[in-house]
Formats: C-alpha cells, structure tokens, sequence
C-alpha cells in the first residue's frame, strides 16, 4: 500500500506537511507511514526513521546557520 498525501479542501493545508514540504523531508516522512503500514511495527522501520530524521537535522541546522 502506498501512503499518498491527503486530499485538501479548499485552501485547508496541513500545517505539519507545509512544513516537512518545506524543510524537504515531506517524502521521506511518506516512506516511514509506508514502512509502518507495511510492517505494522515501527522497530522495523529504523532506516526509514532515521534517514527522515537525519533530513530533519540537517534542516533544524540549516535555519540555526542562517540566523547567525
């Protein structure tokens, strides 16, 4: 199964998938809900965690780089 974003109503956007679309990572948090659904048990998901988490550190530093 594939996780697909969902359906917005007119205007309605999610604020936490603005902003993973933003920082970039809105593909890799797909990947983990896939992963999740898929295994049914996050344990199993550790590289798909972790490369999500690894874009949203690298996106954290990158805002704090910029306001120095």
């Amino acid at each position: 199964m594939t996780v697909k974003p969902r359906e917005k109503v007119d205007g309605d956007d999610d604020p936490v998938e603005s902003m993973l679309k933003k920082a970039g990572c809105l593909d890799l948090h797909y990947k983990v809900q896939e992963c999740i659904n898929t295994t049914k048990d996050w344990r199993k998901c550790q590289t798909e965690v972790n490369d999500f988490k690894t874009c949203i550190t690298k996106h954290k530093d990158e805002i704090i780089r910029l306001k120095n």
